[in-house]
């Protein structure tokens, strides 16, 4: 095996599985699944061919594929699904890979993605940048999802109406630009993007490029998901390849079976717990093993969906027999069929299994059996805590002893299952007559999840019991929520949800307000108790009658009985079919809305006298460069969204704030600093630590930095999505080849690059130092490291990705022109 791994690019310690349980599984209903209704045909308005993954041609390029490594190449599933939409596979596994001996972590695969998805927050940069590049309509099937934009406050009935008026503007834009562009249009009150793609475009083999981070989350269907930023999205809109370093494969062994208080959340919550934010870097996290069978289709999507927690490119499972119900149950019947006969196909021409001695490049075993539930945080997703140890963590870091929200739903946990574990719950204490002692919210993730819940009578038991039911959207996860328990910035107070990240300040604006992510059974129990300290399996709550009331596990149903309701039909997607005749609404006075002028290209000398701007300390996620909550409205308007770059960043020097120092020692905020330089012709650099950029997959935390001026990151390391981001926007990554230098540069230094321009002229080659010349004007010297490839020297050097595809866009168009003209 040994030379095997060699040749297709696996380290000499990489781990092989052979695994009987990795063959097609039985397309037999599990005994826990509740079901009673057969395939439903396809829905009137929704056209199944078009979101059935090309199957025939994937198969075909798999087999080049094979041809390229060898007959003998053994692959993961991964790798089947990603190199099967390489354009080139010669190309992109032989080149700088020792011929194909070295892929993992090494080549750079150009990649030619099934379907786009965007949410409304980052889709109206994407189309902005799309619509620059003069094309008729897209080239790949795309979606846009109304859910970021939706603030939870009062319940659904109230704060949608009031969000949609409020965001008109904004809605109104990317609707006529779906129309012009032939995008599907999901209107706000729809669903959250996660829960609606698993429910309507997710499949076995499909290659999907998302606006958002948790786009993972279509992996729980056997799909390649990856999160990226929005000039990422349009290289597959315009039909660009879009290029990825090619992952390493973290395999992870599932075993057993979950039971009692064990859910799906728990799996990633501990193993958030072991790989940290960054263990997932430049990783795929591919799930096998016999527990893989046991667990509902929602619930892969619930542990894919939080891989991104970790930092991993993507998750994903191999076809399941939960799989086949669920596609059924969702009017795709036919796909299911399509995939069941290529997952049944002998290992060569298999695309939806690993092939059985296929090499990990490490792997974790979780007994799902013997999983304890676990609780995360606060402010890191990876401090992770077994529930029978969180009692005596918080007593240790003296955390708050009661909380006052516990929020359920998102596009993590907002599944039927999920819904119908907590209504069990909800069920029980009602009947003991209990109420929660904090404040309950539930959030359904889509419309037709709310319509089934409505229908079985699920959330009039939340409602029953005191919860508020929000809209079908992001709402408190994502900062838009409006608190009405009177709790004020800066006090201190904790939260339990059953979201996927918990950042400081990132649902409610309050740094001090304490995150814990939990399954939401947990979070629902925790909520009656309204204590921190309640372990639901061991403690009771003492009943109006005075009788002690302990809860019983959860139980609840992977897919409705009855099958799913569809709700209201003004919640239904647009077609996808372009019409020209519409026009794009964007008002020239907007303060909402702008259309964008390109960035100027890189200069013809090396970077001389930028200027260290800031110099960060500790943690910077995408929330701490480009805030969101009440700044989500300016989404569209880069001048406006600008004034908030960087608020969030601890000065290393002082320990403030968004407060920076100019060359005379005049404070102000970041922002503001960066913007005076920039108009006096001053580029700029930010000097930072490790995992920069971690968090949502947030593009603005690129452009804005390069609207105000910016030319440099120099950090420790990067997180995968913003390091990209970085390079389309034109802003060049660096990390310190020796970590220590970075405490030889301070705020106001000023830099020069020394090889900078001879990297990007010759596509990545060579290294680049920086001379730092010091306020007191001695000078050191800073090596440094790249990942530029060739394609991203050349976004660089053009000043933008979007400047170089609107370049080829219009040599494009004046080709055709000319052959017009030649034929007349």
């Amino acid at each position: 095996m040994r030379t095997q791994a060699m040749r297709i690019g696996r380290s000499p310690n990489a781990i092989t599985y052979q695994n009987s349980s990795l063959r097609y599984p039985s397309l037999s209903l599990r005994r826990s699944l509740a079901t009673a209704h057969s395939s439903l045909p396809p829905h009137p308005k929704v056209d199944v061919v078009s979101r059935t993954p090309p199957y025939h041609k994937l198969i075909k390029r798999l087999h080049e594929v094979r041809r390229v490594l060898g007959s003998a190449c053994q692959l993961t599933l991964a790798e089947k699904i990603l190199y099967s939409h390489i354009e080139h596979p010669e190309e992109s596994l032989l080149t700088n890979t020792r011929n194909g001996a070295n892929i993992r972590g090494t080549a750079n695969l150009k990649l030619k993605p099934d379907r786009v998805a965007m949410q409304d927050a980052s889709a109206q940069m994407a189309l902005l940048q799309f619509m620059s590049c003069g094309l008729p309509s897209t080239a790949v099937p795309a979606s846009i999802h109304c859910d970021h934009m939706i603030v939870g406050e009062k319940g659904a009935d109230t704060d949608l109406p009031a969000s949609i008026a409020g965001n008109k503007e904004v809605f109104d834009f990317l609707e006529s630009a779906a129309k012009k562009y032939g995008i599907e249009f999901w209107p706000p009150g729809a669903g959250i993007i996660h829960q609606t793609v698993l429910e309507n475009y997710s499949a076995p083999g499909l290659m999907m490029l998302g606006t958002d981070s948790h786009t993972p989350n279509a992996g729980g269907l056997g799909a390649i998901a990856i999160g990226v930023g929005g000039a990422d999205a349009v290289d597959a809109l315009v039909d660009a390849p879009w290029e990825l370093k090619a992952p390493k494969i973290l395999g992870v062994r599932l075993e057993g079976e979950l039971n009692g208080w064990a859910s799906p959340k728990d799996v990633i919550l501990k193993l958030a717990g072991q790989l940290t934010v960054r263990g997932g870097t430049g990783f795929i996290i591919e799930y096998f093993g016999p527990g893989v069978d046991t667990l509902s289709c929602t619930g892969m999507a619930t542990i894919c969906n939080m891989g991104a927690e970790v930092g991993a490119t993507t998750s994903l499972f191999p076809f399941s027999s939960s799989h086949v119900p669920y596609l059924e149950a969702t009017h795709r019947g036919q796909i299911a069929q399509a995939a069941a006969a290529v997952a049944s196909a002998p290992s060569a021409q298999n695309l939806l299994q690993a092939d059985p001695e296929a090499e990990f490049d490490d792997i974790i075993t979780i007994n799902l059996s013997t999983l304890e539930p676990h609780i995360n945080g606060p402010f890191t997703p990876d401090f992770s805590t077994p529930l029978s140890k969180f009692s005596s963590v918080v007593e240790q870091n003296n955390w708050p002893k009661t909380f006052g929200a516990g929020l359920i739903g998102s596009c993590t946990n907002s599944s039927y299952q999920d819904m119908t574990r907590a209504e069990d719950l909800v069920k029980q204490a009602s009947d003991a007559g209990l109420t929660p002692k904090a404040s309950f919210f539930i959030t359904p993730g889509s419309e037709q999840i709310r319509a089934t819940l409505e229908r079985d009578s699920t959330l009039s038991t939340f409602s029953s019991a005191g919860g508020t039911v929000l809209a079908n959207a992001c709402g408190p996860c994502i900062g838009q929520w409006k608190r009405t328990d009177g709790v004020e910035k800066g006090e201190s107070n904790a939260i339990f949800t059953s979201y996927n990240r918990n950042f400081r300040g990132r649902n409610d604006g309050n740094p001090a307000t304490m995150n814990f992510l939990a399954s939401p059974e947990l979070v629902t129990a925790l909520s009656y108790a309204g204590s921190t300290t309640f372990n639901p399996l061991t403690d009771t709550i003492p009943t109006p009658s005075g009788t002690p009331f302990r809860f019983s596990p959860p139980k609840g149903s992977d897919l409705p009985t009855a099958g799913f309701a569809e709700g209201n039909p003004e919640f239904l997607p647009t077609p996808g079919i372009p019409d020209p005749s519409v026009e794009v609404k964007v008002d020239p006075s907007s303060t909402r809305l702008a259309l964008l002028d390109p960035f100027p290209r890189f200069p013809e000398t090396e970077l001389t006298d930028i200027r260290v701007l800031y110099k960060v300390k500790g943690q910077c996620t995408t929330d701490t460069i480009s805030a969101a909550g009440p700044w989500l409205k300016y989404k569209g308007h880069l001048p406006n969204i600008s004034e908030n770059t960087l608020i969030g960043a601890v000065n290393a020097a002082t320990g403030e704030v968004n407060v920076a120092y100019d060359v005379d020692g005049k404070k102000s905020g970041i922002p503001q600093l960066a913007k005076q330089w920039r108009d006096e012709g001053v580029e700029w650099l930010v000097v930072a630590e490790h995992n920069y950029g971690e968090g949502s997959a947030r593009e603005h935390a690129a452009l804005q930095p390069r609207y105000l001026g910016g030319r440099i990151i120099l950090a420790k390391s990067f997180a995968r999505i913003h390091e990209t981001n970085l390079k389309k926007q034109g802003v060049v990554p660096l990390t310190f080849a020796n970590e220590s230098d970075y405490d030889l540069i301070d705020a106001c230094d000023e830099v020069s690059t020394v090889g900078l321009l001879d990297v990007l002229r010759s596509g990545g080659k060579g290294d680049v130092e920086l001379v730092v010349k010091k306020r007191d004007g001695t000078e050191v010297r800073v090596k440094t490291r790249h990942t530029l490839s060739e394609d991203q020297c050349g976004f660089v050097l053009a000043g933008s990705a979007l400047n170089l595809l609107a370049m080829r866009g219009k040599e494009s168009r004046e080709e055709i022109v000319r052959e017009w003209e030649m034929t007349d």
